[in-house]
């Protein structure tokens, strides 16, 4: 099925590009999204009519998107979620929780913008494309974790792993603390025993 495109299509074409795609695609996709009409002479002749106005609407569109990816590029948000000890979710971030935080932080995003292949499974920084405009993009990090102190560490740059296994350290070092305590305790105890037996052999000498 040939189609005119009314936008840049990635993988597909640029504005005004007469390209053959699958009906499915048109019909479920390009057509309903308006980024592209049926390629009949009709509307053929009526693209070429409306070029020079979708080329200056598609401008400024996109020196407006070229602006929110300034500010958007590389802002990390911080998705709070329960997970296992190995850093698996109970569940997953989708592209609707993505939007939702740029959003809560002053950004506007819907989340049909976010270009999310999979959801998020695992706690940690994931890197994620929000598509502002047919040639503008920028990207921003999730950082799922399970607490606010969790996703500042991760932030600083430890792993999930990391933060796993200096926790088994530390608890590792305070049971060896406590055994240190205990067996110096038992120590002293013994000390304080030995105190009237030297005593006694003083006397049995006399």
């Amino acid at each position: 099925m040939q189609v005119i495109l009314l936008e840049r299509v990635v993988k597909l074409g640029q504005m005004g590009d007469v390209v053959d795609v699958k009906p499915g695609y048109a019909r479920n996709f390009l057509l309903p999204q308006g980024k592209a009409l049926t390629a009949s002479a009709a509307n053929v002749a009526s693209f070429e009519a409306r070029k020079a106005q979708l080329e200056a609407n598609n401008l400024e569109t996109k020196k407006e998107a070229e602006a929110m990816a300034e500010k958007l590029d590389g802002q990390q948000f911080i998705v709070l979620r329960s997970a296992s000890d190995s850093g698996s979710l109970y569940g997953s971030v989708s592209p609707r929780d993505a939007a939702e935080a740029a959003t809560e932080n002053g950004f506007s995003v819907d989340k049909k913008q976010v270009a999310l292949i999979a959801p998020i499974k695992d706690l940690g920084l994931h890197a994620v494309a929000v598509i502002l405009h047919p040639e503008v993009q920028a990207e921003i990090i999730m950082n799922v974790a399970r607490s606010q102190e969790e996703a500042e560490l991760q932030a600083s740059g430890k792993s999930i792993q990391e933060l796993a296994a200096e926790a088994e350290a530390e608890a590792e070092f305070e049971i060896a603390e406590l055994f240190d305590d205990i067996g110096a305790a038992a120590s002293d105890d013994d000390d304080e025993g030995d105190a009237p037996a030297a005593a006694d052999e003083g006397s049995d000498e006399d």
